[in-house]
């Protein structure tokens, strides 16, 4: 297991490096200049009293003003040594002004990941269970709303009834859970819906068509004929071994999570990763959006890691050498 982990680990370098090429090389792509939002002119020209001068020498000092080749080399040279540069507003390390935002979306996305998924899986199995009836009806009915449901339009419909018009819960804003458990709850229950409805409502109609496959096999008839209660049949033999093709639903709906957390900060005001990564692309800030775009490709290849680990947990006939 851990030559195969390492293995896996060598082979997501290049990945990696594909990623932070393709990252630097859109930077080019975006409109504008990163000079003008360094130095507060507007895009329009008015420099003011600063002259073409001044631009040059700020393009010097940022290192833009050389090919763009030798940019990614000097950046690939200083993210080995763990330094992303400095952010072209704010001028403090990029290492820095994410850290103060991770907490926040790793908690978001904890808790989207961990609510949805349980609420998945239960709803997927009542529905295989009950099949045809009415709990298997609204069950489905609510995994069709979901894939069919935009993030975005959901969270916004969903502040324009329970914050505008109910006045239930906050429209926007973060508290920490763990530390007003109160607060945090009533804010985090329109982005949790928002961001992970999508992912659930996969994972629910997955666990549902793989646990009726399952159940339809012959050790479930032989452990039923030799006595099993039934909720021993389904936790021990059929649910476990539904989960292998759910598994990988999950791992893409963990990846999911982390796009889609970029336009639901935003809607919600939420100070995370995914708001501060839509501020950096429309301010040009090119450090600040390389090591985000390599942190979330990171944790999407870790997610794919997991992944295939839990096949292994679920099935002993898996083994990786």
């Amino acid at each position: 297991m851990t030559g195969y982990i390492a293995r896996r680990i060598l082979s997501s370098i290049p990945v990696v490096v594909l990623v932070s090429m393709l990252a630097f090389l859109g930077q080019s792509l975006i409109p504008g200049d990163p000079i003008l939002a360094v130095i507060g002119a507007d895009e329009a020209g008015a420099l003011g009293d600063l002259g073409p001068e001044v631009l040059e020498q700020k393009r010097h000092e940022l290192g833009l003003d050389r090919p763009l080749p030798v940019q990614y080399l000097k950046y690939v040279e200083r993210v080995v040594q763990g330094d992303f540069g400095k952010s072209f507003r704010t001028r403090e390390p990029v290492a820095k002004t994410i850290g103060r935002r991770l907490s926040v979306s790793v908690k978001l996305n904890i808790i989207t990941f961990t609510v949805n998924t349980t609420l998945a899986i239960v709803l997927g199995t009542v529905a295989a269970l009950y099949r045809g009836t009415f709990l298997d009806l609204l069950a489905t009915g609510w995994a069709v709303m979901g894939v069919a449901t935009p993030g975005f339009w959901l969270a916004i419909l969903l502040i324009v009834i329970f914050s505008v018009q109910l006045g239930w819960l906050p429209a926007a804003g973060w508290v920490d859970p763990f530390q007003d458990p109160v607060e945090g709850i009533r804010h985090l229950i329109l982005p949790v819906v928002s961001l992970g409805l999508f992912g659930s409502a996969t994972i629910m109609r997955q666990t549902r068509s793989a646990l009726l496959e399952v159940m339809r096999q012959d050790y479930i008839t032989t452990a039923r004929s030799k006595g099993l209660a039934g909720r021993a049949v389904i936790t021990r033999h059929a649910l476990k071994n539904a989960m292998l093709p759910v598994m990988t639903v999950i791992g893409l709906s963990l990846a999911g999570l982390i796009g889609g957390s970029v336009l639901i900060e935003r809607v919600f005001a939420i100070p995370g990763v995914g708001r501060l990564a839509l501020d950096a692309t429309n301010s040009r800030d090119y450090p600040v959006i390389q090591a985000i775009v390599l942190m979330a490709a990171g944790a999407i290849i870790v997610a794919n890691l997991i992944t295939d680990l839990m096949y292994a947990y679920l099935d002993p006939r898996i083994r990786y050498h």
